[in-house]
């Protein structure tokens, strides 16, 4: 077992996941099924593209000013 990062997005009805190690990309109705369904296909995606040894990503933050719009 590997353990990967997901970063879950709420976009209007839907939750978007994401997988910065991999690249990898889902959606579900709820957190629970996009999370589910960003781990279906980033194990499909490793079976063809196996993760490479010592490859993280660095996560930070940094701030924006406040009439940046997001």
């Amino acid at each position: 077992m590997k353990t990967l990062t997901a970063v879950i997005i709420k976009e209007d009805r839907i939750y978007v996941a994401t997988c910065p190690e991999v690249g990898t990309a889902s959606q579900g109705k709820t957190v629970e099924e996009a999370l589910a369904n960003l781990k279906e296909a980033t194990e499909l995606y490793l079976e063809e593209f196996p993760l490479k040894k010592g490859m993280h990503p660095l996560m930070t933050t940094f701030e924006v000013a406040e009439g940046a719009r997001a």
